[in-house]
């Protein structure tokens, strides 16, 4: 198992390169006003499910994330939801650091390229705090799932969560970092085929 000092490829892509370009293309004089990923938040809504489908749904996020998931409840009771105050309505999972630039690399280099028909991420899936955003209606996109052993099937959403003066910063780290935007978002250009 790898030590607490070791640091990711991309981690180190960013502290090597991606941070000195970013410092060249917005003037940045501070390090500290530098825009960097801050944290990753997976997050999957469990709906009406049985109890042993939950556990299924905890047990493959706990893989895909490679730390232990937090139960999130319902606050308050909706007779029109059928939810109870308290009754289990989701599950959540906060990366930072190392554990963080580990899944975010297996999300560009393994995940993103299994997706069916992917031809890049929308760069509407930004707000304008510069966070991204993304969906997926399967969990086994990820390599660490066996797809022919899965009974539960569930979706889940990952948030990207920066620090960035603007959306354009953002959205310079997101590409600095690998992460696939369509074509129409590329700067300079038309981009591909409409």
């Amino acid at each position: 198992m790898l030590g607490a000092n070791t640091m990711t490829q991309l981690k180190k892509h960013y502290q090597d390169k991606v941070a000195i370009r970013l410092k060249q293309e917005f003037k940045i004089k501070n390090d500290l006003s530098l825009p960097r990923l801050l944290k990753i938040v997976i997050n999957s809504g469990v709906g009406r499910r049985e109890e042993k489908e939950i556990e299924a749904v905890q047990k493959y996020l706990e893989i895909i994330t490679g730390q232990k998931c937090v139960f999130r409840k319902a606050r308050k009771a909706i007779s029109t939801f059928k939810t109870r105050k308290g009754q289990v309505v989701g599950l959540s999972c906060t990366l930072r650091g190392k554990r963080m630039y580990d899944f975010l690399d297996r999300l560009i280099n393994a995940a993103l390229p299994r997706l069916r028909d992917f031809r890049g991420i929308d760069p509407k899936s930004i707000d304008s705090e510069g966070n991204l955003t993304l969906g997926f209606k399967e969990h086994i996109v990820f390599p660490e799932i066996a797809g022919e052993e899965v009974k539960t099937f569930f979706g889940f959403e990952i948030t990207l969560t920066v620090r960035a003066s603007s959306r354009e910063q953002a959205e310079a780290l997101y590409q600095a970092l690998g992460i696939p935007f369509s074509a129409k978002s590329v700067k300079g250009g038309s981009g591909g085929k409409k």
